[in-house]
């Protein structure tokens, strides 16, 4: 009885710290992404270091570093629109909130540059 207990705990704490995660980016479910991504007014910047920036992007994408994106900010502000993006989405998350912070309000995670990518080269199919 103690072990289905705490399996049952367990299980209910998994859910719960999923749901805590997939609500951190409630803003961004609410956008159109593919709109968001292939719109010319969107900056895309990508926030992994030059080396990986190298190895390949989304098309017009910028690189500004997560180290280095504060000391952009002044200059991020008068865009319009802004999708941050990395490897797998961590970066982007901490880029999203630097940016917010600084009063930037149309920002939004396009998670992975991969992702990014799929979403350009899926419109460019149809």
């Amino acid at each position: 009885m103690k072990k289905y207990m705490m399996m049952s705990m367990l299980v209910g704490l998994s859910l719960t710290s999923c749901q805590t995660v997939s609500n951190a980016n409630v803003s961004d479910q609410k956008v159109d992404m593919r709109s968001l991504v292939n719109d010319p007014q969107t900056t895309l910047i990508d926030v992994r270091i030059p080396e990986q920036y190298a190895e390949g992007t989304a098309d017009n994408a910028v690189n500004i570093p997560l180290k280095d994106l504060e000391s952009q900010v002044e200059d991020l502000k008068s865009k319009d629109k802004i999708v941050v993006f990395c490897n797998t989405g961590k970066q982007a998350a901490s880029a999203k909130e630097l940016l917010t912070k600084h009063g930037i309000k149309n920002v939004y995670s396009g998670t992975s540059w991969k992702n990014v990518k799929a979403i350009q080269e899926e419109s460019k199919s149809k």
